[in-house]
């Protein structure tokens, strides 16, 4: 669909209609099953819109993911909240969050713990990412590139791990690093297969295992990127 300048969000005469937007965009969340106030508030207050670029902006409203930078997705809104509702965050949470990505998905986390670290094998994205968490203020969030896959060990322990690439299986060094009682959410399966999403809960006899859902991620890689 064409846009005009009328519903153009960079337009000046269209906050009416992005406020419409941004309307739909709460329903939707609600009607997919996010239902956690926290979870509804911290979306409401960080903008999709600056984490969508180039020709894709104009469909940040949208709950569907879209291409970015290095090959990889914005996840769609309704699974970021849904696992950020499937992480249940506290105030005083430390979160490791694997595959920085746009960096929506941190941001929405840096509303609701205390302290966020978020990891990416491409330096761009974390540069990129890092850039527009200083413009918006998002002063709580840490930004690396590192491979994801062995976690942050000088960070660790951590109270919440949110995964945002499928491993085949939960990496055991992520594992290793939730502390008891901590939950990490992430998808698991093959990458050219539908995945399942699932929550890891560390309790005192192990690992809990529950299936939330079927998702489709990008694979979770091993190494730094080449950009």
């Amino acid at each position: 669909m064409t846009q005009g300048a009328e519903d153009d969000p960079t337009h000046p005469g269209s906050s009416d209609e992005l406020a419409e937007r941004k309307m739909r965009f709460l329903f939707a969340l609600r009607s997919r099953g996010v239902t956690d106030s926290k979870v509804l508030t911290a979306m409401e207050k960080i903008d999709r819109g600056p984490f969508v670029r180039g020709i894709f902006s104009d469909r940040a409203y949208e709950d569907m993911p879209l291409p970015i930078a290095c090959g990889q997705t914005i996840s769609q809104p309704s699974v970021v909240g849904l696992m950020t509702q499937a992480l249940q965050v506290n105030p005083r949470d430390t979160v490791l969050e694997v595959g920085t990505g746009s960096g929506y998905q941190a941001a929405i986390l840096s509303q609701l713990a205390r302290r966020v670290y978020t990891v990416d094998r491409y330096r761009r994205l974390t540069r990129e990412a890092a850039e527009l968490f200083r413009q918006l203020g998002l002063v709580n969030i840490t930004t690396i590139a590192a491979d994801g896959s062995f976690g942050l060990p000088e960070q660790a322990p951590f109270d919440r791990i949110i995964v945002t690439a499928a491993a085949e299986d939960p990496p055991s060094p992520l594992l290793a690093q939730l502390k008891p009682g901590g939950i990490m959410v992430l998808p698991v399966g093959q990458s050219d297969a539908v995945q399942s999403l699932i929550k890891v809960t560390r309790t005192d006899r192990g690992f809990d295992y529950e299936e939330l859902r079927p998702v489709r991620f990008v694979p979770l890689v091993e190494g730094l990127g080449s950009e």
